[in-house]
């Protein structure tokens, strides 16, 4: 084999390889996204709240006031927000609120709600017993939805050092466009240019060509 074929062969095995590492570091990276989440689900870590089955048998002494925000993600066309902007109870205490979203688009849409709270440090001591989080909302064209929220503080926050400052949390959602559903209106919106874009006259073409000929 002469230089040039073996140079040629040891350049697709160095092409193979670095396509290799391209798509080993797209798995890991789709693989760290569920392993994330679970590590911040257990450990409350960066202000995931934690899920609970049931409310606590008992409550503890520490007043706090719970808020709530929403936002909406720009290529999501709802209005979204909550019914009460803030509520003030003692750890262990259920609490129930409700949010509502209504589509202003001029079809259906699919949206995805994720939520947060703050401080991060809270994370681990808010819990929530029913939620519309990572849930797919489809809604028609003017459409309007109530969706509700129930959650308790757990009574441990008082027993941390770490949260003894803790007297307001803010519960936060985001809701954002489902990618396939945004997906499809782009389709849809490039068909309609397509459509609206004028047709050539096919008369004008042997014209074009005489005057390219001259």
């Amino acid at each position: 084999m002469n230089a040039t074929g073996k140079s040629g062969s040891k350049n697709a095995k160095v092409a193979v390889a670095l396509v290799s590492v391209v798509f080993g570091m797209v798995g890991l990276s789709f693989a760290a996204v569920p392993l994330y989440d679970l590590f911040c689900r257990v450990t409350g870590f960066g202000g995931t709240t934690q899920v609970a089955e049931a409310m606590p048998e008992q409550v503890g002494a520490r007043q706090i006031t719970v808020r709530f925000d929403a936002m909406v993600d720009e290529k999501l066309p709802w209005d979204f927000a909550p019914e009460e902007r803030s509520v003030t109870l003692v750890a262990g205490e259920p609490g129930l609120v409700f949010y509502n979203a209504e589509n202003t688009a001029d079809g259906a849409t699919v949206g995805t709600a994720v939520f947060n709270v703050t401080p991060a440090k809270a994370g681990r001591y808010f819990h929530k017993v029913q939620c519309f989080c990572f849930e797919e909302q489809e809604l028609a064209q003017g459409e309007a939805t109530r969706m509700g929220v129930s959650f308790f503080v757990d009574p441990e926050i008082e027993e941390d050092p770490a949260t003894a400052d803790v007297t307001t949390i803010t519960l936060s959602y985001t809701f954002f466009r489902d990618l396939e559903d945004w997906e499809r209106q782009l389709e849809r919106e490039a068909q309609q240019v397509s459509k609206a874009a004028p047709a050539s006259d096919p008369a004008a073409a042997p014209q074009s060509a005489a005057l390219l000929g001259q």
